[in-house]
C-alpha cells in the first residue's frame, strides 16, 4: 500500500510517499480503508518533535513511521474479538497513538471509532475528530459554558479553533477569538463576536480584558500562568491545550496555587480519546449547529504542500487530504 513515510523530525522535507505493508487488524481492531485524513496542530508537532514532548513516539525518530490519526474511511476486515462493525461499514475516529492514518489502510482500535453518518462526506468527518473532541470536552465537559458567558479562544484560526468557537456559541456564550489579524474575517464566519490580532494586542496583560472572561481555551500558550488568570473572572476557568513545553510545565506547577490563591482555574486541559465525545459532537455537526471550517484538501501525492501549509499557521481551520485506496479486500 502507499503510504506517507517520515523517518525523522523536521520540516515538510522529511515526509514522502513510499510502500508499506498493508496492515493486518489485531484483535481489537478493524482495517480501514483511508479515503480521508486531516492534519492537527498534533501533527506539526510531530513533524517538527517540538515542543519536546512530541518525542514521546521516538525519541530521536517516530516509532512508527506513517503520521496522521485523524480518519474517515470503510472497513475492510475486522479482527478476533470486534462485534460492532463488519466488512463495508464506514467509519471515522481518531486513531490510539496519534499515527497512521496517511496511507491507503489502517489497522484502528474499533472502541475508538464511529460509524459515520450518511448525510456527512469523508471530508467533513475527518476534520472532526481531535480538535472536535478537543472543543466538546472544554465547552461542555468541563469549562460547562453557558448562556451569556465570556469565552476567549487563543489560537483560534487553527486547525481546531473553530470547533470551539462554534461550540461556545451553540453554547450561547459571547466569543473572542485571538490569531493573526489577516484571520479576522475567517474568525467571524466561523461565529466569533470580536477578534484580537495577536500581533498588536496582548490579551493577557490588556486592560480591556482585565477580569473579563468566564473561560479561556488556549491552544498556542505561550504565556506565564501568573499573568493569564488575570484576564479570568473570579470562578473562571483557563484550559491549555497545546503550546510550549516550559508553559505546560508551570501552568500544572502553579495552577494548584493560582487556584488557592485567587478561585480561579488555571489548567491543563485532558482530552481522552472518546467515542462519545466525537458522536455528541458531531451530532450537532449533522444537525448544522457547528460547522467544521475546512481550509484546503490536497491530493494524497500533495501531502508535503499540506505539511508546508501547516507549519505556516495560515491555514483557516482543518486542512484535510484525501487519499485515494487500492481495492478492498
Amino acid at each position: 500500500m502507499r503510504a506517507v513515510i517520515q523517518d525523522r523530525y523536521g520540516t515538510a522535507d522529511v515526509v514522502r510517499l513510499g510502500d508499506l505493508p498493508r496492515p493486518e487488524p489485531a484483535p481489537g481492531q478493524v482495517l480501514v480503508r483511508v479515503h480521508a485524513a486531516s492534519l492537527n496542530g498534533s501533527d506539526r508537532e510531530n513533524l517538527t518533535g517540538s515542543p519536546f514532548y512530541a518525542r514521546l513516539g521516538g525519541l530521536r525518530r517516530p516509532r512508527r513511521p506513517v503520521p496522521g490519526s485523524d480518519i474517515a474511511g470503510v472497513v475492510t476486515a475486522v479482527g478476533r474479538d470486534v462485534t460492532g462493525f463488519a466488512p463495508g461499514d464506514e467509519v471515522y475516529g481518531e486513531l490510539a497513538g496519534y499515527r497512521g492514518g496517511l496511507a491507503e489502510y489502517v489497522a484502528a482500535r474499533a472502541d475508538l471509532l464511529a460509524r459515520k453518518p450518511a448525510g456527512l462526506s469523508f471530508t467533513d468527518a475527518a476534520a472532526i475528530p481531535q480538535a472536535g473532541c478537543i472543543a466538546w470536552r472544554a465547552v461542555h465537559e468541563t469549562g460547562k459554558v453557558r448562556p451569556g458567558d465570556k469565552v476567549l479562544v487563543n489560537g483560534a484560526g487553527g486547525a481546531g479553533g473553530a470547533f470551539v468557537v462554534g461550540l461556545a456559541k451553540h453554547a450561547g456564550a459571547e466569543v473572542t477569538a485571538v490569531d493573526r489579524a489577516g484571520k479576522a474575517d475567517h474568525l467571524r464566519r466561523v461565529g466569533a463576536d470580536h477578534t484580537v490580532a495577536c500581533e498588536t494586542e496582548d490579551w493577557a496583560a490588556h486592560a480591556d480584558h482585565h477580569e473579563r472572561y468566564d473561560l479561556i481555551v488556549d491552544l498556542v500558550a505561550r504565556r506565564s500562568p501568573y499573568r493569564v488568570h488575570r484576564a479570568l473572572r473570579p470562578g473562571g476557568a483557563y484550559y491549555v491545550v497545546g503550546g510550549l513545553t516550559r508553559t505546560l510545565l508551570a501552568t500544572l506547577t502553579a495552577g494548584p496555587a493560582i487556584q488557592w490563591l485567587t478561585g480561579k482555574r488555571v489548567r491543563v486541559l485532558a482530552v481522552p480519546q472518546s467515542r462519545d465525545d466525537l458522536v455528541a459532537v458531531t451530532r450537532l455537526v449533522t444537525t448544522s449547529a457547528v460547522v467544521p471550517a475546512i481550509d484546503r484538501v490536497y491530493a494524497f501525492d500533495d501531502v508535503p504542500e499540506a505539511y508546508r501549509r501547516l507549519a505556516s499557521s495560515a491555514n483557516r481551520g482543518k486542512i484535510v487530504v484525501e487519499i485515494v485506496a487500492g481495492p478492498a479486500g
